[in-house]
């Protein structure tokens, strides 16, 4: 099976995430990008560069493992694990979480549309302390 340049390009542009992760985004990226996760939903490469410039201010480390990718059309999608530490989550120590990506590609090839589906209590909520047991403690008593 052929690669595909541009979802080989979008990969390696989020193997690559840290503060300077934006000197790119507008390779990879159109000007009219809609990108939109569980917690957000940005319009605009000027928009998504601010975003991840301050979501990756304080991020220690941040990578992906890509599990699967498949593109039909100008529509793919990546499954992946995210693996990164921020020292106001968990303690900074590492973690991880599953996700998928739905990416639609304009006709030069950049992302058009970026949307994200992952587990944000995962992520986020489950890695505060305090709010952490509670969200962990409601998973459990709903899948019993």
């Amino acid at each position: 099976m052929p690669q595909d340049a541009a979802l080989e390009a979008f990969c390696a542009f989020f193997s690559k995430l840290d503060k300077y992760c934006t000197n790119s985004l507008y390779d990879v990226y159109t000007q009219d990008v809609v990108f939109i996760d569980p917690l957000h939903r940005i319009e605009g490469a000027r928009a998504l560069e601010a975003y991840f410039a301050g979501m990756y201010e304080n991020v220690s480390h941040c990578h992906f493992d890509y599990h699967g990718k498949h593109r039909d059309g100008d529509t793919a999608f990546v499954t992946w694990t995210m693996h990164f530490a921020h020292p106001k989550l968990n303690s900074g120590r590492d973690i991880s979480v599953d996700g998928c990506t739905r990416l639609q590609f304009s006709a030069d090839g950049r992302v058009a549309r970026h949307r994200d589906y992952f587990d944000a209590g995962a992520m986020l909520y489950e890695q505060v302390p305090l709010l952490g047991r509670v969200i962990r403690g409601l998973k459990r008593r709903a899948a019993r």
